[in-house]
């Protein structure tokens, strides 16, 4: 009996010592560390109605309430500010629509579109339809370090009702972009 206990003693003292033998992997320092780039959140870009963050932008002008999921109704002069950073090749930029039945009724309009209210341009449409405009900003009309603001003035408004707010145009975007 005692050799039978030497014997399962020799083997568990080998098993012991080559379960303790394993190869353990190489240790390397972890990688550098580098702060991750990031755009500045409102770097030149293109308002959509439909953002998120779109309603943080809006001075005035512009109805709270999102149509079909991608448009607004405007005032006289919807306005909303933005932070550029730039002001290197940039042009205002805005995606609007006349509405066929304002039109009946307003007859032709005439929109002013605005860069820190400065006249940029002045347009008259006498059709209804969608529209995008893209006019050069002059680099020493925006600080890229303050925010800009934009605005497009309809001439004429139109009332759907007797009762109702007065409307402007529709819009579907409206920004700076950098070409």
């Amino acid at each position: 009996m005692t050799g039978r206990l030497g014997l399962f003693g020799l083997y568990g003292v080998l098993s012991g010592a080559l379960c303790g033998c394993a190869n353990l992997p190489d240790s390397y320092a972890p990688p550098l560390q580098r702060p991750v780039f990031e755009a500045p959140p409102e770097a030149v870009r293109i308002l959509n109605m439909a953002d998120a963050d779109a309603e943080k932008h809006f001075v005035q002008d512009l109805s709270p309430t999102l149509e079909a999921n991608s448009w607004r109704w405007t005032g006289k002069r919807p306005t909303i500010h933005l932070h550029p950073g730039s002001n290197q090749r940039i042009m205002f930029s805005i995606d609007l629509a006349i509405a066929g039945i304002a039109l009946e009724k307003t007859g032709p309009v005439t929109l002013s579109f605005f860069v820190n209210n400065r006249l940029l341009d002045r347009v008259r449409y006498m059709t209804a339809g969608r529209r995008q405009v893209e006019r050069a900003v002059p680099a020493e009309w925006i600080d890229p370090n303050e925010d800009v603001l934009l605005a497009a003035e309809i001439d004429k408004l139109w009332s759907p009702a007797p009762d109702a707010k007065p409307l402007g145009f529709i819009l579907h975007a409206l920004g700076l972009e950098q070409k």
